[in-house]
Protein backbone atom coordinates (compact mmCIF):
# COMPACT_ATOMS: atom_id res chain seq x y z
CA UNK A 1 0.00 0.00 0.00
CA UNK A 2 2.95 2.23 1.05
CA UNK A 3 4.92 1.77 -2.35
CA UNK A 4 1.77 2.17 -4.24
CA UNK A 5 0.75 5.41 -2.01
CA UNK A 6 4.39 6.46 -2.93
CA UNK A 7 4.26 6.11 -6.45
CA UNK A 8 1.02 8.23 -6.86
CA UNK A 9 2.85 11.07 -5.05
CA UNK A 10 5.54 10.41 -7.50
CA UNK A 11 3.30 10.44 -10.70
CA UNK A 12 2.10 14.08 -8.83
CA UNK A 13 5.37 15.40 -8.87
CA UNK A 14 5.87 14.49 -12.36
CA UNK A 15 2.91 15.96 -13.47
CA UNK A 16 3.92 19.57 -11.09
CA UNK A 17 7.44 19.13 -12.27
CA UNK A 18 6.16 18.93 -15.83
CA UNK A 19 3.23 21.85 -15.28
CA UNK A 20 5.80 24.13 -13.96
CA UNK A 21 8.72 23.61 -16.67
CA UNK A 22 6.14 23.94 -19.52
CA UNK A 23 4.74 27.36 -18.07
CA UNK A 24 8.70 28.63 -17.91
CA UNK A 25 9.44 27.49 -21.22
CA UNK A 26 6.37 29.28 -22.39
CA UNK A 27 7.61 32.48 -20.63
CA UNK A 28 10.46 32.23 -21.98
CA UNK A 29 8.75 31.64 -25.50
CA UNK A 30 7.23 34.94 -24.92
CA UNK A 31 10.06 36.89 -23.72
CA UNK A 32 12.23 35.84 -26.55
CA UNK A 33 9.04 36.03 -29.19
CA UNK A 34 8.04 40.03 -27.22
CA UNK A 35 11.27 41.24 -26.23
CA UNK A 36 11.05 44.57 -24.10
CA UNK A 37 11.68 47.32 -26.93
CA UNK A 38 14.82 49.44 -26.70
CA UNK A 39 15.86 52.16 -28.73
CA UNK A 40 19.95 52.69 -28.92
CA UNK A 41 19.99 51.68 -25.45
CA UNK A 42 16.92 53.55 -24.22
CA UNK A 43 13.71 50.78 -22.76
CA UNK A 44 10.39 53.07 -22.71
CA UNK A 45 9.12 50.85 -19.97
CA UNK A 46 11.52 51.46 -17.71
CA UNK A 47 10.40 55.42 -17.52
CA UNK A 48 9.51 56.94 -14.25
CA UNK A 49 6.28 59.05 -15.09
CA UNK A 50 4.96 61.53 -12.80
CA UNK A 51 1.49 62.36 -11.89
CA UNK A 52 -0.52 64.75 -13.43
CA UNK A 53 -1.26 66.05 -10.13
CA UNK A 54 1.10 68.44 -8.20
CA UNK A 55 3.45 68.38 -12.07
CA UNK A 56 6.35 68.45 -10.88
CA UNK A 57 10.23 67.48 -11.94
CA UNK A 58 10.88 63.64 -12.17
CA UNK A 59 14.35 62.84 -11.67
CA UNK A 60 16.50 59.06 -11.35
CA UNK A 61 18.50 60.37 -8.66
CA UNK A 62 20.46 56.86 -7.78
CA UNK A 63 21.33 53.70 -9.18
CA UNK A 64 22.59 50.82 -7.54
CA UNK A 65 23.16 47.24 -8.54
CA UNK A 66 22.38 44.68 -5.30
CA UNK A 67 20.45 41.68 -4.17
CA UNK A 68 19.92 40.59 -8.04
CA UNK A 69 18.91 43.74 -9.36
CA UNK A 70 19.58 47.72 -10.53
CA UNK A 71 17.51 49.65 -8.18
CA UNK A 72 16.78 53.01 -9.01
CA UNK A 73 15.39 55.77 -7.23
CA UNK A 74 13.20 59.35 -8.28
CA UNK A 75 13.38 62.67 -7.27
CA UNK A 76 10.70 65.80 -7.24
CA UNK A 77 11.27 69.18 -6.89
CA UNK A 78 11.34 70.63 -3.32
CA UNK A 79 9.53 67.24 -2.14
CA UNK A 80 6.37 68.54 -4.15
CA UNK A 81 4.66 65.87 -6.43
CA UNK A 82 3.62 61.92 -6.68
CA UNK A 83 4.03 59.00 -7.98
CA UNK A 84 6.94 58.33 -7.88
CA UNK A 85 9.67 56.31 -5.42
CA UNK A 86 11.92 53.41 -5.45
CA UNK A 87 12.30 50.84 -8.08
CA UNK A 88 13.98 47.76 -9.27
CA UNK A 89 14.89 46.26 -12.26
CA UNK A 90 15.44 42.47 -13.37
CA UNK A 91 17.40 40.71 -15.42
CA UNK A 92 15.18 40.42 -18.16
CA UNK A 93 14.23 44.63 -18.16
CA UNK A 94 11.02 44.09 -16.19
CA UNK A 95 10.34 46.90 -13.90
CA UNK A 96 8.43 46.82 -10.19
CA UNK A 97 8.00 49.67 -7.88
CA UNK A 98 9.06 48.41 -4.44
CA UNK A 99 6.09 48.83 -1.50
CA UNK A 100 7.91 51.18 0.42
CA UNK A 101 8.54 53.70 -1.81
CA UNK A 102 7.92 56.99 -0.77
CA UNK A 103 8.23 60.27 -3.52
CA UNK A 104 10.50 62.95 -2.50
CA UNK A 105 13.91 64.63 -3.06
CA UNK A 106 16.81 61.97 -3.07
CA UNK A 107 20.12 61.39 -5.05
CA UNK A 108 22.24 59.68 -2.65
CA UNK A 109 23.54 55.99 -2.42
CA UNK A 110 26.38 53.85 -0.69
CA UNK A 111 27.63 50.55 -0.08
CA UNK A 112 27.72 49.82 3.54
CA UNK A 113 29.67 46.87 4.16
CA UNK A 114 30.39 45.62 7.78
CA UNK A 115 26.41 45.95 7.77
CA UNK A 116 25.98 43.83 3.89
CA UNK A 117 23.01 47.12 3.27
CA UNK A 118 23.07 49.08 -0.03
CA UNK A 119 21.24 52.61 1.03
CA UNK A 120 19.53 54.76 -1.88
CA UNK A 121 17.59 57.48 -0.83
CA UNK A 122 15.64 56.61 2.84
CA UNK A 123 15.59 52.89 1.92
CA UNK A 124 18.33 50.23 3.78
CA UNK A 125 18.31 47.29 1.03
CA UNK A 126 19.76 43.89 2.32
CA UNK A 127 21.54 40.96 0.28
CA UNK A 128 18.36 39.38 -0.17
CA UNK A 129 16.44 42.07 -1.44
CA UNK A 130 14.47 43.17 1.71
CA UNK A 131 14.12 47.00 2.36
CA UNK A 132 13.43 49.14 5.51
CA UNK A 133 12.91 52.64 5.13
CA UNK A 134 13.86 55.71 7.56
CA UNK A 135 11.07 57.78 7.87
CA UNK A 136 12.30 60.64 9.45
CA UNK A 137 15.12 60.88 6.47
CA UNK A 138 12.29 60.68 3.97
CA UNK A 139 11.28 64.09 5.00
CA UNK A 140 14.44 65.71 3.56
CA UNK A 141 15.97 66.21 0.66
CA UNK A 142 18.72 63.56 0.64
CA UNK A 143 22.22 64.59 -1.63
CA UNK A 144 24.71 62.53 -0.11
CA UNK A 145 25.55 59.42 2.23
CA UNK A 146 29.05 58.91 4.05
CA UNK A 147 30.74 57.04 6.31
CA UNK A 148 30.59 58.11 9.46
CA UNK A 149 34.24 59.41 11.16
CA UNK A 150 34.05 57.71 14.29
CA UNK A 151 31.87 54.31 14.19
CA UNK A 152 31.93 53.16 10.43
CA UNK A 153 30.47 49.62 11.55
CA UNK A 154 27.12 50.59 12.58
CA UNK A 155 26.71 54.48 11.51
CA UNK A 156 26.32 56.51 8.21
CA UNK A 157 26.27 59.94 7.60
CA UNK A 158 23.33 61.73 5.66
CA UNK A 159 23.43 65.85 4.17
CA UNK A 160 20.44 67.06 2.78
CA UNK A 161 20.41 69.63 0.02
CA UNK A 162 19.35 72.30 2.91
CA UNK A 163 23.30 71.71 4.83
CA UNK A 164 21.71 69.37 7.72
CA UNK A 165 24.06 66.51 8.60
CA UNK A 166 22.22 63.78 10.26
CA UNK A 167 24.02 60.44 11.52
CA UNK A 168 22.01 57.02 11.79
CA UNK A 169 22.30 53.67 12.99
CA UNK A 170 21.83 51.19 9.71
CA UNK A 171 20.52 48.75 12.17
CA UNK A 172 18.12 50.88 14.39
CA UNK A 173 17.47 53.57 11.77
CA UNK A 174 17.54 56.03 14.64
CA UNK A 175 18.43 59.13 13.19
CA UNK A 176 20.02 62.10 14.44
CA UNK A 177 21.20 66.07 13.48
CA UNK A 178 24.66 66.38 14.59
CA UNK A 179 25.55 69.80 12.12
CA UNK A 180 23.25 72.60 10.39
CA UNK A 181 26.32 73.28 7.78
CA UNK A 182 24.80 76.62 6.45
CA UNK A 183 24.79 78.40 9.78
CA UNK A 184 28.92 76.71 10.03
CA UNK A 185 29.71 78.10 6.61
CA UNK A 186 28.00 81.29 6.70
CA UNK A 187 27.09 82.30 10.28
CA UNK A 188 23.67 83.28 8.73
CA UNK A 189 20.26 82.23 8.38
CA UNK A 190 19.11 80.60 5.23
CA UNK A 191 16.55 83.62 5.26
CA UNK A 192 19.57 86.02 5.66
CA UNK A 193 21.80 84.48 2.78
CA UNK A 194 18.46 84.53 0.54
CA UNK A 195 18.34 88.39 1.24
CA UNK A 196 21.99 88.54 -0.11
CA UNK A 197 21.03 86.15 -3.34
CA UNK A 198 22.27 83.18 -1.87
CA UNK A 199 20.71 79.94 -2.29
CA UNK A 200 22.53 77.34 -0.34
CA UNK A 201 21.72 73.95 -2.66
CA UNK A 202 24.17 71.13 -1.32
CA UNK A 203 25.12 68.44 -3.67
CA UNK A 204 28.04 66.17 -2.92
CA UNK A 205 29.46 65.08 0.33
CA UNK A 206 32.56 62.49 1.00
CA UNK A 207 34.03 60.90 4.00
CA UNK A 208 38.04 60.26 3.65
CA UNK A 209 41.20 60.80 5.52
CA UNK A 210 39.86 61.80 8.80
CA UNK A 211 37.14 64.39 7.37
CA UNK A 212 34.22 65.13 6.19
CA UNK A 213 34.17 67.39 3.09
CA UNK A 214 30.57 68.77 1.53
CA UNK A 215 29.76 70.28 -1.57
CA UNK A 216 27.70 73.24 -1.82
CA UNK A 217 26.60 74.73 -5.36
CA UNK A 218 24.91 77.70 -4.55
CA UNK A 219 25.20 79.79 -7.59
CA UNK A 220 22.82 82.04 -9.33
CA UNK A 221 23.45 85.55 -11.36
CA UNK A 222 25.34 87.40 -8.41
CA UNK A 223 27.71 84.55 -8.66
CA UNK A 224 28.45 85.04 -12.80
CA UNK A 225 28.83 88.64 -12.90
CA UNK A 226 31.53 88.70 -9.62
CA UNK A 227 29.25 90.59 -7.44
CA UNK A 228 28.67 87.48 -4.85
CA UNK A 229 30.44 83.68 -4.08
CA UNK A 230 27.27 81.93 -3.33
CA UNK A 231 29.31 78.18 -3.24
CA UNK A 232 31.50 76.58 -0.89
CA UNK A 233 33.81 73.83 -0.10
CA UNK A 234 34.12 72.80 3.26
CA UNK A 235 35.79 69.96 5.61
CA UNK A 236 35.03 68.85 9.12
CA UNK A 237 36.98 66.74 11.65
CA UNK A 238 34.06 66.13 14.02
CA UNK A 239 34.77 68.95 15.91
CA UNK A 240 35.56 72.21 13.33
CA UNK A 241 34.34 73.22 10.04
CA UNK A 242 36.68 74.40 7.94
CA UNK A 243 36.26 76.25 4.60
CA UNK A 244 38.29 75.80 1.70
CA UNK A 245 36.90 77.60 -1.60
CA UNK A 246 34.24 79.73 -1.98
CA UNK A 247 32.55 79.19 -5.47
CA UNK A 248 30.11 76.46 -6.47
CA UNK A 249 30.97 73.16 -5.77
CA UNK A 250 29.26 69.77 -7.25
CA UNK A 251 31.11 66.75 -6.16
CA UNK A 252 33.36 65.38 -4.07
CA UNK A 253 34.64 61.50 -4.72
CA UNK A 254 37.85 59.22 -3.22
CA UNK A 255 39.54 56.02 -3.17
CA UNK A 256 40.22 55.18 0.10
CA UNK A 257 42.55 52.41 -0.61
CA UNK A 258 46.23 52.97 1.00
CA UNK A 259 47.49 51.29 -2.57
CA UNK A 260 46.08 53.74 -4.59
CA UNK A 261 46.91 56.72 -2.35
CA UNK A 262 43.78 57.69 -0.66
CA UNK A 263 43.52 61.02 -2.90
CA UNK A 264 40.49 62.93 -3.11
CA UNK A 265 38.89 64.99 -5.62
CA UNK A 266 36.10 68.19 -5.64
CA UNK A 267 34.37 69.39 -8.77
CA UNK A 268 33.03 72.71 -9.10
CA UNK A 269 33.20 76.28 -10.97
CA UNK A 270 33.46 79.96 -10.94
CA UNK A 271 32.70 82.70 -13.43
CA UNK A 272 36.34 82.08 -15.07
CA UNK A 273 36.10 78.06 -15.54
CA UNK A 274 35.79 74.26 -14.14
CA UNK A 275 37.29 73.88 -10.94
CA UNK A 276 38.80 70.56 -9.23
CA UNK A 277 40.59 70.29 -6.22
CA UNK A 278 42.75 67.02 -5.40
CA UNK A 279 43.88 66.51 -2.19
CA UNK A 280 47.35 64.76 -1.24
CA UNK A 281 47.35 62.71 2.34
CA UNK A 282 50.93 62.41 1.51
CA UNK A 283 51.52 66.30 2.49
CA UNK A 284 48.07 67.01 3.91
CA UNK A 285 47.20 69.44 1.23
CA UNK A 286 44.42 70.79 -1.47
CA UNK A 287 45.25 71.71 -4.93
CA UNK A 288 43.23 73.38 -7.20
CA UNK A 289 42.77 72.48 -11.14
CA UNK A 290 40.96 74.39 -13.44
CA UNK A 291 38.99 72.75 -16.78
CA UNK A 292 36.87 73.49 -19.46
CA UNK A 293 33.18 74.64 -18.88
CA UNK A 294 31.64 72.16 -22.20
CA UNK A 295 29.11 74.50 -22.21
CA UNK A 296 27.15 77.34 -20.49
CA UNK A 297 23.61 75.35 -20.48
CA UNK A 298 25.03 74.49 -16.82
CA UNK A 299 25.96 77.95 -15.55
CA UNK A 300 23.63 77.89 -12.64
CA UNK A 301 23.01 76.09 -9.62
CA UNK A 302 19.97 74.10 -10.45
CA UNK A 303 21.50 73.28 -14.03
CA UNK A 304 23.64 70.79 -13.07
CA UNK A 305 21.30 68.38 -11.33
CA UNK A 306 23.96 65.98 -9.71
CA UNK A 307 27.19 65.88 -11.91
CA UNK A 308 29.09 62.58 -10.22
CA UNK A 309 32.38 60.83 -9.57
CA UNK A 310 31.50 57.43 -10.07
CA UNK A 311 33.81 54.37 -9.83
CA UNK A 312 32.01 53.45 -13.46
CA UNK A 313 33.54 50.00 -13.14
CA UNK A 314 36.07 48.45 -10.97
CA UNK A 315 38.76 50.99 -10.31
CA UNK A 316 37.97 52.67 -13.37
CA UNK A 317 36.95 55.82 -11.88
CA UNK A 318 34.91 59.19 -14.41
CA UNK A 319 33.99 61.99 -14.15
CA UNK A 320 30.74 64.43 -15.32
CA UNK A 321 31.64 68.10 -15.13
CA UNK A 322 29.84 71.06 -16.86
CA UNK A 323 29.58 68.94 -20.09
CA UNK A 324 32.37 67.12 -20.28
CA UNK A 325 32.98 63.41 -19.16
CA UNK A 326 36.22 62.85 -18.42
CA UNK A 327 38.76 59.07 -16.92
CA UNK A 328 39.89 60.23 -13.87
CA UNK A 329 42.68 57.77 -12.80
CA UNK A 330 42.34 57.35 -8.61
CA UNK A 331 46.29 56.91 -8.03
CA UNK A 332 48.64 59.28 -5.97
CA UNK A 333 52.10 58.35 -6.64
CA UNK A 334 55.05 60.68 -5.19
CA UNK A 335 52.26 63.42 -3.74
CA UNK A 336 50.69 64.06 -7.39
CA UNK A 337 47.88 62.69 -9.01
CA UNK A 338 48.04 60.95 -12.56
CA UNK A 339 46.24 63.21 -15.42
CA UNK A 340 43.01 63.26 -16.22
CA UNK A 341 41.54 62.86 -19.87
CA UNK A 342 38.26 64.38 -21.26
CA UNK A 343 36.07 61.24 -23.45
CA UNK A 344 33.57 63.37 -24.81
CA UNK A 345 30.85 65.81 -24.97
CA UNK A 346 27.37 66.08 -23.97
CA UNK A 347 24.17 67.37 -23.12
CA UNK A 348 22.27 64.87 -21.04
CA UNK A 349 21.87 65.28 -17.72
CA UNK A 350 23.49 62.44 -15.86
CA UNK A 351 22.47 62.68 -12.21
CA UNK A 352 24.28 59.11 -11.70
CA UNK A 353 25.57 56.06 -13.41
CA UNK A 354 26.40 52.76 -12.33
CA UNK A 355 27.77 49.43 -14.10
CA UNK A 356 24.94 46.45 -14.04
CA UNK A 357 24.87 43.25 -16.16
CA UNK A 358 27.74 44.22 -18.26
CA UNK A 359 25.75 47.68 -19.24
CA UNK A 360 27.13 51.24 -18.37
CA UNK A 361 23.89 52.84 -16.92
CA UNK A 362 23.02 56.26 -17.02
CA UNK A 363 20.12 58.08 -15.27
CA UNK A 364 18.55 61.01 -16.73
CA UNK A 365 16.35 64.20 -15.59
CA UNK A 366 14.79 65.03 -19.12
CA UNK A 367 10.91 66.27 -18.72
CA UNK A 368 9.83 68.52 -16.50
CA UNK A 369 6.37 70.36 -15.93
CA UNK A 370 7.72 73.12 -18.30
CA UNK A 371 7.51 70.41 -21.25
CA UNK A 372 4.37 67.86 -20.45
CA UNK A 373 4.26 65.37 -17.86
CA UNK A 374 7.51 64.96 -16.04
CA UNK A 375 9.51 61.85 -16.92
CA UNK A 376 12.69 60.65 -17.41
CA UNK A 377 14.55 57.00 -18.42
CA UNK A 378 17.76 55.28 -18.35
CA UNK A 379 20.32 54.45 -21.04
CA UNK A 380 22.47 51.49 -21.40
CA UNK A 381 25.47 51.05 -23.23
CA UNK A 382 28.56 50.03 -23.55
CA UNK A 383 30.92 52.39 -21.73
CA UNK A 384 33.45 52.67 -24.65
CA UNK A 385 30.64 53.75 -26.84
CA UNK A 386 31.03 57.70 -25.03
CA UNK A 387 34.12 57.97 -27.14
CA UNK A 388 31.44 58.12 -30.22
CA UNK A 389 29.48 61.01 -28.37
CA UNK A 390 30.71 64.26 -29.13
CA UNK A 391 34.46 65.40 -29.80
CA UNK A 392 35.98 67.32 -26.59
CA UNK A 393 36.00 71.00 -26.85
CA UNK A 394 35.69 73.84 -24.12
CA UNK A 395 36.67 77.28 -23.26
CA UNK A 396 37.34 78.72 -19.60
CA UNK A 397 40.35 80.60 -17.65
CA UNK A 398 42.50 80.77 -15.59
CA UNK A 399 42.08 84.84 -14.48
CA UNK A 400 38.56 86.66 -15.27
CA UNK A 401 38.88 90.37 -14.61
CA UNK A 402 41.06 90.09 -12.14
CA UNK A 403 43.83 91.57 -10.57
CA UNK A 404 47.37 89.23 -10.68
CA UNK A 405 50.35 90.21 -8.62
CA UNK A 406 54.05 89.71 -10.51
CA UNK A 407 55.43 85.79 -10.53
CA UNK A 408 52.71 84.59 -9.02
CA UNK A 409 51.68 81.76 -11.14
CA UNK A 410 48.18 80.91 -11.93
CA UNK A 411 46.55 77.50 -11.24
CA UNK A 412 47.53 74.89 -13.96
CA UNK A 413 44.60 74.37 -16.33
CA UNK A 414 43.82 71.61 -18.91
CA UNK A 415 45.39 71.08 -22.18
CA UNK A 416 45.66 67.10 -22.56
CA UNK A 417 43.02 65.53 -24.75
CA UNK A 418 41.92 68.38 -27.34
CA UNK A 419 42.28 69.54 -30.15
CA UNK A 420 42.60 73.21 -31.46
CA UNK A 421 43.94 75.65 -28.89
CA UNK A 422 44.36 79.09 -28.45
CA UNK A 423 44.79 81.38 -25.60
CA UNK A 424 43.68 84.78 -25.37
CA UNK A 425 44.90 87.97 -22.94
CA UNK A 426 43.46 90.90 -21.62
CA UNK A 427 44.28 93.61 -19.12
CA UNK A 428 43.67 97.18 -18.34
CA UNK A 429 47.09 98.03 -17.07
CA UNK A 430 48.90 101.50 -18.38
CA UNK A 431 51.72 99.67 -19.19
CA UNK A 432 52.49 96.69 -21.31
CA UNK A 433 52.89 93.41 -19.23
CA UNK A 434 54.57 90.38 -20.13
CA UNK A 435 52.94 86.80 -19.76
CA UNK A 436 54.75 83.43 -19.10
CA UNK A 437 53.06 80.44 -20.77
CA UNK A 438 54.70 77.13 -18.71
CA UNK A 439 53.23 73.60 -19.66
CA UNK A 440 53.71 70.86 -17.33
CA UNK A 441 54.57 67.62 -19.58
CA UNK A 442 53.94 64.67 -17.63
CA UNK A 443 51.02 65.76 -14.49
CA UNK A 444 54.39 65.77 -12.17
CA UNK A 445 54.15 69.44 -11.09
CA UNK A 446 57.68 70.19 -13.21
CA UNK A 447 57.01 72.99 -15.18
CA UNK A 448 59.11 74.00 -18.52
CA UNK A 449 58.70 77.47 -20.31
CA UNK A 450 57.10 76.92 -23.37
CA UNK A 451 57.03 81.02 -24.57
CA UNK A 452 56.51 84.64 -23.11
CA UNK A 453 53.51 86.82 -24.61
CA UNK A 454 53.52 90.78 -24.67
CA UNK A 455 50.49 92.05 -24.20
CA UNK A 456 50.26 96.16 -24.68
CA UNK A 457 49.33 98.77 -22.02
CA UNK A 458 44.90 98.36 -21.77
CA UNK A 459 45.36 96.12 -24.81
CA UNK A 460 44.80 92.55 -26.48
CA UNK A 461 46.82 89.53 -27.59
CA UNK A 462 46.83 85.81 -28.34
CA UNK A 463 48.41 82.94 -29.30
CA UNK A 464 47.36 79.76 -31.58
CA UNK A 465 49.72 76.36 -30.49
CA UNK A 466 50.50 74.88 -33.22
CA UNK A 467 48.60 71.60 -34.15
CA UNK A 468 49.35 68.99 -32.62
CA UNK A 469 50.80 70.59 -29.53
CA UNK A 470 49.56 69.37 -26.39
CA UNK A 471 50.58 68.99 -22.62
CA UNK A 472 49.10 67.92 -19.28
CA UNK A 473 48.63 71.61 -18.03
CA UNK A 474 49.70 74.76 -18.51
CA UNK A 475 50.07 77.75 -16.28
CA UNK A 476 50.18 81.43 -17.27
CA UNK A 477 52.48 83.77 -14.84
CA UNK A 478 52.45 87.38 -15.30
CA UNK A 479 55.69 89.48 -14.77
CA UNK A 480 54.48 92.53 -13.65
CA UNK A 481 51.78 93.48 -11.33
CA UNK A 482 48.26 93.47 -13.78
CA UNK A 483 45.11 94.76 -13.46
CA UNK A 484 41.57 93.98 -14.28
CA UNK A 485 43.32 90.57 -16.30
CA UNK A 486 41.28 88.17 -18.07
CA UNK A 487 43.13 84.83 -19.76
CA UNK A 488 40.74 82.61 -21.84
CA UNK A 489 41.61 79.16 -23.27
CA UNK A 490 39.45 78.25 -25.97
CA UNK A 491 39.90 74.76 -27.21
CA UNK A 492 37.86 72.99 -30.61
Amino acid sequence: MKIKNIGILFGLLILVFSSVHAQVNETVKNNLNNPPIQINGVFPSLSLVGEHIGRSETGIGALIPWADKLWMIGYVAHIKGTGIGLYAISPDMTMHKHPESVTGTYANRMIHNPSNKAIIGPHFIDIKGNVRTCKDLSKHRLTATMEHLFHPDSMVYFLTMEGLLFETNVYSLVSKQVSNVVNELYHKTVDQLYDEGIYTHFKGAFTGNKRLVVANNAYQGGDYTGNIKGGRLAEWDGKTWTVLDSTAYIEVKGKMNDIYGNGMWATGWDRASVKMMFYCPENGNWRTYRLPKGSQAWEHAWNTEWMRIREAQTERFMMDVFGILYELPVMVYGGNMMPIKPVCNHLRVIPDYTYWRGMLVLAGDQVDNAIGQPQSNLQFLNIDDLWKWGKPSGWGGVWRDQNVKANQPSDPYLMNGFDKKVVHFTHSSATEIDFKIEVDLTGNNTWVHYKTIKVPAKGYEFHVFPDGYSAQWVRITPLQDAENVTVQFVYN
